[in-house]
């Protein structure tokens, strides 16, 4: 503990000596009081393998030639499972109030069903008390796509089962962490599960497939609701239960009618796919041919659930033109001339993100929302002093909370904003080379360096303070 409180206690001094420095917000970011300041990683990309004795479907994918940009893999990441007490402390050092992090599920059933892991399930629990002693509330999110390779060997998210597969883990774990643990999100964006994972095979599993794609899609949101179920049963008053989408306003990439009708067959599959049938208990009726074969009498009652919060990871729109050869008839579109990108090729579109959340507004019943993740991807370059200047990182995080302050001003029911990521860790297929944190990682010594963008977040956390 004291050694906790020493890393918080340095981390506001560096606040206090960069704030100077920092550019200032265009506009107020002040927030009703309540509004909850956070920051979010995952297991596989933080964690580290430590005692963990069963693969992922990401230790599969790390070890194919040429799947990950620079022959990486999550061995070591950051090495949390160690030094979960340092980040917790820079989480707190920084007044963030709220931490989501997510469970390995191979961590704690090596076989994805069966004989816990206890080691595993120690460590969740160890990592649970630290963060409420620093008072730091802990959202456990279950799934952020490092399925057990045991699983995947019997189908994956292909195979059905693997809904009450998940209900089983989710009940495990609202047993072993319910006590603590209040809020709980089901699944970390199933549109990259199914779309990159299954149609592009850019993530793991990587398969190039469109019937996986639509099978996993729907037996993503199938798992979702039976967990939902799992957890209520247990409680219908402690927990707060929600999932978390990756939403992203989707547009033509030119006027004509073809690259309008892509545009909305993509926000179909990207979007509503993962909207509609939770609050409306419906598919987007452009996807009917491909998923009829597999929705079943009831499951369209089953998915609608009520949920007390939904997450929104949001970092970009989306531009698509029409292809027939495409996964859907669409493909990527070219961006407009003068579009200001991040490090990642991103549009930088903080009216997007209003666009956004008023639209959940206004055709979803404006349902309580936090922004899970929001993040940008920059080349960050250390001084001859050895700080870290991202001004860059902090002008995206600031238009981007304006923007959110926007929405809660024009009636959006939004309650929190978790930054994405508190570290340097590793970024899936591009590896180490594309860093979203707000604390650099050494790779050699895994030491932690505040970031300029730590110290401004945390000053936008302190006045925002109740």
């Amino acid at each position: 503990m004291r050694r906790r409180a020493l890393l918080a206690a340095g981390a506001g001094a560096v606040a206090g000596r960069w704030l100077a420095a920092l550019p200032a917000a265009a506009e107020p970011l002040a927030f009703p009081p309540g509004f909850l300041w956070g920051t979010a990683t995952s297991s596989y990309q933080v964690e580290g393998r430590g005692d963990r004795r069963a693969d992922s479907i990401w230790d599969t994918f790390c070890r194919l030639p040429g799947t990950i940009h620079d022959g990486s893999n999550g061995e070591v990441a950051c090495d949390s499972y160690h030094r979960y007490g340092e980040d917790i402390a820079l989480i707190a050092g920084a007044g963030l109030k709220a931490y989501r992090f997510s469970v390995s599920w191979p961590r704690v059933l090596p076989d994805g069903t069966g004989q816990q892991d206890d080691k595993g399930l120690d460590y969740y629990s160890r990592l649970v008390d630290a963060a409420l002693a620093a008072g730091v509330e802990p959202w456990v999110c279950l799934y952020h796509w490092d399925l057990p390779q045991a699983l995947q060997d019997r189908g994956g998210w292909t195979n059905r089962d693997i809904a009450d597969w998940f209900a089983d883990y989710a009940r495990l774990m609202a047993r072993r962490l319910g006590d603590r643990v209040k809020r709980w999100v089901m699944l970390n964006e199933p549109s990259v599960v199914a779309v990159i994972g299954h149609g592009y095979g850019e993530h793991a599993p990587g398969f190039k497939d469109r019937g996986k794609m639509f099978a996993a899609l729907h037996h993503l949101n199938l798992a979702q609701a039976r967990a939902l179920t799992q957890f209520r049963v247990r409680s219908r008053t402690r927990f707060e239960l929600g999932t978390v989408l990756s939403l992203q306003p989707v547009r033509p990439a030119s006027p004509g009618a073809a690259d309008r009708a892509a545009a909305g067959m993509w926000d179909a599959l990207w979007n509503r796919a993962f909207l509609d049938p939770l609050f409306r208990g419906t598919y987007p009726a452009p996807l009917h041919p491909y998923l009829d074969r597999l929705v079943r009498p009831g499951d369209l009652d089953e998915l609608r659930q009520r949920l007390d919060f939904l997450g929104v990871n949001y970092y970009s729109p989306m531009y698509q033109r029409a292809d027939p050869q495409g996964l859907v008839g669409t493909n990527w579109g070219a961006l407009p001339p003068g579009t200001r990108t991040t490090a990642m090729g991103w549009p930088v579109d903080p009216a997007a993100l209003y666009e956004l959340l008023v639209e959940l507004r206004d055709a979803y019943g404006n349902p309580p929302v936090y922004i899970t993740e929001n993040g940008a991807c920059y080349f960050d370059r250390a001084g001859a002093d050895g700080r870290i200047d991202d001004r860059e990182r902090i002008a995206y995080l600031r238009d981007h909370i304006a923007a959110c302050r926007r929405a809660v001003n024009a009636g959006v029911d939004l309650r929190g904003y978790f930054a994405w990521s508190i570290l340097d860790n590793f970024e899936w297929s591009w590896g180490y080379t594309r860093p979203f944190g707000l604390v650099a990682v050494d790779r050699a010594s895994l030491r932690r360096m505040p970031k300029a963008s730590y110290a401004w977040l945390a000053e936008v956390a302190r006045r925002n303070a109740v």
